[in-house]
C-alpha cells in the first residue's frame, strides 16, 4: 500500500503494479474501494500478463484520507487524474465501475491523448441527477435543498449520506447531452440484473460518444457489481482483446 498528498493536502492510498504500458487502471464506484472483487482481479491478472497496473482510494474513500460526505465527483476526478500522475505519463486503459465510469468519461478530458481505451462496467455517468434527483418526489428534493443532505438505503451497508454539494457539483458535470470526445475504442459491459443502472445506460453513452469504436455486451443474469467468476472472466476477457487492439494500434 502506498499513499501521497493530494491537492487538497489530504492522504489517499494506491497501490501500484509495475510493467508494460498501457498503464490498466481501475476506477472504483460510489463508496466503493481498491479491495473490492473487480480491483483485485484484475491486478493479479495484468501481474500475470505484466502489464502495469493501479488501483486507488477517492479521498473519504477505503484507506484515503478525507470524509465521503465532503467528496464530489470534480474532487474525485481529480483524486483519479493525480493518482495516475504519480505513476505514469504514459498511455491509459481506464476500467470505471459504476461512478467509475462517469469518473473516466470525465478523466477523458484531462487525460486527451494519453488515453488508449476504455471499459465500463455498469457505468453510472450522471446518476446524482438523474438517477437520484430527477426520480426523488417533491418533499425529498426540498429535505435536500433545506437539510443539505439526505439518507438514501444502501444494498452494501450503511445508508448512503447524499449532499447537497454532490448533487449540485454532478450537475455541473454531467456528459449525458452533448458529444464526449473519446475517439477510442470503448467497451461497456452492463448487467440486465442490475436494479442501480438502467439497460438503457450504455446506449445512451454510445449515442454520445464520438468515437465509432463502440461494443455494449448485455449480461443476462447480471447484476450491477459484475463480480461472480464468469463476471469477471468476462471483464478480462474484454479487457485482453480492447489491449490487443490498442497495442497492435502502436506498431
Amino acid at each position: 500500500m502506498n499513499f501521497f498528498i493530494n491537492s487538497k493536502g489530504l492522504k489517499l492510498a494506491y497501490q501500484y503494479s509495475e510493467g508494460s504500458t498501457p498503464l490498466i487502471v481501475f476506477c472504483p464506484g460510489f463508496k466503493s474501494d481498491m479491495e473490492g472483487s473487480k480491483a483485485l482481479f484484475l491486478e493479479e491478472e495484468c501481474k500475470n500478463k505484466g502489464w502495469a497496473y493501479l488501483r486507488f482510494d477517492y479521498s473519504g474513500h477505503g484507506k484515503s484520507g478525507g470524509k465521503f460526505e465532503e467528496g464530489v465527483i470534480s474532487r474525485w476526478t481529480e483524486d483519479a487524474y493525480e493518482a495516475i500522475n504519480q505513476v505514469s505519463s504514459g498511455d491509459i486503459i481506464l476500467v470505471g465501475s459504476s461512478m467509475g465510469g462517469w469518473v473516466s468519461l470525465l478523466l477523458s478530458k484531462k487525460l486527451k491523448s494519453r488515453l488508449k481505451g476504455f471499459v465500463g462496467i455498469g457505468a453510472a455517468p450522471d446518476f446524482t441527477e438523474k438517477g437520484m434527483w430527477q426520480k426523488w418526489d417533491e418533499n425529498m428534493q426540498m429535505k435536500l435543498l433545506k437539510e443539505g443532505r439526505v439518507a438514501l438505503p444502501s444494498n452494501y451497508g450503511e445508508p448512503y449520506i447524499i449532499t447537497r454539494e454532490l448533487v449540485e457539483d454532478g450537475r455541473t458535470n454531467q456528459v449525458l447531452g452533448a458529444p464526449i470526445k473519446m475517439d477510442i475504442p470503448v467497451r461497456l459491459l452492463q448487467g440486465l440484473k442490475d436494479s442501480s443502472v438502467p439497460k438503457e445506460w450504455p446506449e445512451k453513452i454510445a449515442k454520445y460518444l464520438t468515437s465509432n469504436d463502440v461494443e455494449i455486451t448485455f449480461v443476462k443474469d447480471g447484476d450491477h457489481s459484475l463480480s461472480t467468476p464468469s463476471d469477471l472472466s468476462l471483464i478480462m476477457q474484454t479487457l485482453l482483446r480492447l489491449h490487443n487492439k490498442v497495442t497492435s494500434n502502436f506498431l
